[in-house]
């Protein structure tokens, strides 16, 4: 039976059933309007496929008290549970089983965003309602340095591949880094690799020119780079190439969009010191969320540095190439697979400064050697790729499972 409802919780019953293509089911702990990499996929992938016609419907944390419990987001529904604690990078929602359970049996295809620590419940529970599930892997867990983060790792990683042993597919952004997985190793019979669904605007160039001007670039060359400043991301090993970057090209201007104090890791605490030692080259523009600012801070960029110490495909590299900047990327699995199928860029020696430094030289003297057309990257990275390609492997998992009547 269904766990009782907190008072302000979505009440399932009000689910209209109705007749399309495929009923398909989102599970993720945060969902839009949070901001990551792993939110913009699960949302792409959502509302594209309700635009081809799918009932789609999520089900996620109610991350901020503001947000209301159900709505309706650009022809998804959206249902937000209450949460009780956080933990690490994840949430408790009480009355989270009920709930899955419920919109689990009302949908034919369900589809996991991990890490998730609910991610073996919701296997069980599909599996147990004859529904497939599909679980997403954006990336094998790693966690900061510390006893009780390695212990949340283990924790999470041993309840992750319980329910991975449920799942009836498992897809991850390219097949490079499948095979280099040590997490992922076990199920590679289930792995379907599919690149990320990813778009973005056209900049508009009254709009750089009006940031690099608010920024005092002038006409001096930009590297640009993003996301959480958390250790995965190498950001430390730029800060470090900045004055061997600055020697080859005095003019050079640094420009940063994300978070730099992220809740559960203090790493920009312990490199403050090189980000701020710089306040006349390095310029940070916050968190951008609204996606034409981001498509403006892209295209305003002369290179784009992507420093990761692990990292499955960062959808941000895509969406950098989309607004026509080359990228400088280590070269570890998963990460570097953008560039090799595009040539959109540069791939250098991880976790080595004097490397990145040399790389991003290389790319801002030499920008016609790694530029490409937004049509070219479209025809390898397009979204409608991703989207048919998470098509057929729904329809072909559906095809499996008897047809069964919408639950009223």
């Amino acid at each position: 039976p269904m766990s009782a409802p907190h008072p302000d919780e979505p009440s399932l019953a009000a689910l209209t059933p109705r007749e399309q293509c495929m009923r398909i089911l989102h599970l993720a702990t945060y969902y839009h309007p949070h901001w990551t990499g792993l939110t913009k996929y699960a949302q792409r992938l959502a509302e594209g496929h309700a635009a081809r016609g799918h009932q789609v419907s999520v089900l996620t944390s109610r991350h901020e008290p503001a947000l209301p419990t159900r709505e309706r987001v650009n022809g998804v529904d959206v249902y937000r549970l209450r949460t009780a604690a956080r933990i690490s990078r994840g949430v408790l929602m009480p009355s989270f089983p009920g709930a899955a359970r419920e919109l689990i049996r009302r949908h034919d295809i369900v589809v996991v965003h991990v890490p998730m620590l609910e991610t073996w419940l919701i296997t069980s529970l599909a599996r147990g309602l004859e529904r497939p599930a599909v679980v997403v892997n954006h990336g094998d867990l790693i966690m900061p340095v510390g006893g009780f983060n390695q212990l949340v790792q283990k924790s999470l990683r041993w309840l992750m591949s319980k329910g991975l042993k449920n799942a009836a597919a498992v897809t991850t952004h390219s097949s490079d880094y499948a095979e280099h997985s040590e997490f992922m190793r076990p199920f590679q019979e289930k792995i379907t690799a599919i690149y990320p669904p990813v778009e973005i605007p056209r900049a508009d160039s009254a709009a750089m020119n009006a940031l690099r001007a608010r920024l005092g670039v002038g006409d001096a060359p930009v590297v640009g780079f993003a996301g959480r400043f958390v250790e995965e991301k190498g950001f430390d090993y730029l800060l470090q190439a900045v004055p061997l970057i600055a020697k080859e090209i005095p003019e050079v201007r640094f420009a940063f969009a994300g978070e730099r104090n992220v809740v559960y890791e203090d790493f920009y605490g312990r490199w403050a010191h090189l980000f701020e030692q710089e306040p006349d080259r390095i310029a940070s523009l916050g968190l951008l969320t609204d996606e034409r600012e981001l498509a403006t801070f892209y295209a305003m960029c002369d290179a784009f540095a992507i420093p990761s110490r692990t990292d499955c495909f960062p959808s941000v590299q895509v969406e950098v190439m989309l607004s026509g900047t080359p990228v400088v990327t280590t070269d570890i699995p998963g990460a570097r697979v953008a560039v090799q199928v595009t040539g959109a860029g540069l791939l250098v020696k991880p976790k080595d400064p004097e490397a990145l430094a040399a790389g991003l030289v290389r790319v801002l003297r030499n920008p016609e050697e790694f530029t490409h057309s937004r049509a070219e990257i479209e025809a390898v990275l397009g979204i409608e790729r991703s989207l048919e390609a998470y098509e057929r492997l729904f329809e072909r998992l559906a095809e499996a499972q008897p047809r069964r009547p919408a639950v009223a």
